[in-house]
């Protein structure tokens, strides 16, 4: 029984191999006979006929050197020649391999926020009562100077009247007569006068006090600075403390761009950049901006740098809180470049088409670095003054890759037929 087995085995296997044989003759008499009958299409008086199957004897010793590649000829480095006609009918254009300048153009988004700079908070520095708002909503906007409450103090009544007392005793002792005694002093009010000023009480107000004689019930509280009030922590009625915050003010007319940059692009952000700006909000306006600062760390989650824009904001159309995208231009640097549309990424290279001169074109992997716009940087595989293929690579990969596969698949079929002929084919059994 076992011998019956391999006896059977054996012939099974032989044409197995056969089959595979035949297939592989068939696959590339059919590649052959496509190349040839595109070369008669085009009038190619080079062409001959096509390769036969008849014992399999034409394939094995075909010549890949010359070959018509789709109107084209392979060399064995892999180059293609081409004519000026069949240049022409590609489509194909050439860019030049030169050290040019690469401004790196970053694209990202960021929040308009208030300028911190430009934040102002309306502190009072006694204790005392709110009798009256004159600024009593959020938003509203400010000038410099304008009152903003009312308030009722008894410090501020009691030291309202040691100014008037030592401006009387000043007064008295002046047009005093009495042997020994200074015409005049000014020492008691200087100091009633400076604690009021250090109460934030102006100048103007403790000038109108001693002009009337009379100290005030209640003294007002003016805004420091020009802006918006953004917060109102005060009522009327109520009770302050001394360091009791009651507004808080801010300036819109510059505003910051708080941008989020990813990780992969935080090299090419430094302080001084260049940005322009465009809000979501206002499409089609650009507002040109420039990076003050550049934070020292991530973001741990959004692995992203934050830095911060300084724009400006005439007419007060720009609002803290809308979205913005950023386009950030770094500083130029100078680089071998080749036009970006030259590069043809296979997904495991990057390879470029070198005109060689005389319609030759060879496949050139290179080393590509940072994409700026048009232009590529290359690393390694290129020269300054060569020139490369920007159009139809696509086409080129495939008449290279084309003569590959021929090449591959007759080295096979030769083994397959060396191998079959040279096996000993047992009889069949009846």
């Amino acid at each position: 029984m076992s011998t019956q087995t391999r006896t059977t085995g054996a012939p099974s296997r032989v044409g197995r191999f056969a089959a595979w044989g035949v297939a592989a003759v068939t696959v590339v008499v059919a590649i052959a006979w496509l190349i040839w009958a595109r070369a008669a299409q085009d009038g190619d008086d080079q062409a001959q006929s096509p390769p036969t199957a008849a014992g399999g004897e034409a394939m094995p010793g075909m010549d890949m050197s010359g070959m018509d590649m789709s109107g084209g000829s392979m060399a064995g480095d892999g180059s293609i020649s081409l004519t000026a006609d069949q240049l022409r009918e590609f489509g194909i254009t050439f860019g030049e391999v030169e050290v040019r300048t690469l401004t790196d153009v970053v694209r990202t988004v960021g929040i308009l926020g208030f300028d911190e700079t430009r934040v102002a908070s309306v502190t009072v520095r006694f204790g005392g009562y709110v009798e009256r708002l004159l600024v009593d909503f959020t938003g509203r906007s400010v000038r410099e100077g304008e009152p903003l409450a009312e308030v009722y103090s008894p410090e501020l009544l009691a030291a309202q009247e040691e100014l008037l007392l030592a401006a009387r005793l000043q007064e008295e002792i002046s047009s005093s007569v009495v042997p020994g005694v200074q015409p005049s002093s000014a020492d008691l009010v200087d100091a009633a006068r400076q604690r009021l000023i250090l109460w934030g009480i102006s100048r103007e107000q403790i000038d109108q006090i001693l002009a009337d004689g009379q100290a005030r019930r209640t003294l007002i509280l003016y805004a420091p600075v020009a802006g918006v009030v953004i917060e109102k922590n005060v009522l009327v009625g109520q009770s302050v403390m001394a360091g009791q915050s009651l507004y808080t003010i801010a300036d819109l007319t510059e505003l910051w761009v708080d941008a989020e940059v990813r990780e992969a692009d935080a090299g090419l952000v430094h302080e001084g950049d260049a940005v322009t700006v465009e809000m979501s909000a206002l499409p089609g306006r650009l507002v040109p901006g420039r990076i003050e600062y550049v934070y020292p760390t991530l973001e741990n989650q959004a692995r992203t740098l934050r830095a911060r824009i300084a724009i400006a904001n005439p007419g007060g159309l720009l609002r803290p809180g809308m979205y913005a995208t950023v386009r950030i231009q770094s500083v130029g640097r100078s680089a071998l470049t080749v036009p970006a549309a030259a590069v043809f990424d296979t997904g495991e290279r990057r390879v470029v088409f070198v005109d060689m001169g005389g319609g030759r074109i060879l496949p050139q992997e290179v080393e590509v670095g940072r994409t700026s716009g048009e232009l590529a940087e290359v690393l390694s595989g290129l020269e300054p003054g060569q020139r490369v293929v920007t159009s139809a690579q696509f086409l080129l990969d495939s008449e290279s890759n084309l003569a590959e596969v021929m090449r591959s698949m007759i080295g096979q079929t030769t083994i397959a037929n060396g191998d079959m002929q040279g096996m000993a084919m047992p009889p069949r059994e009846p």
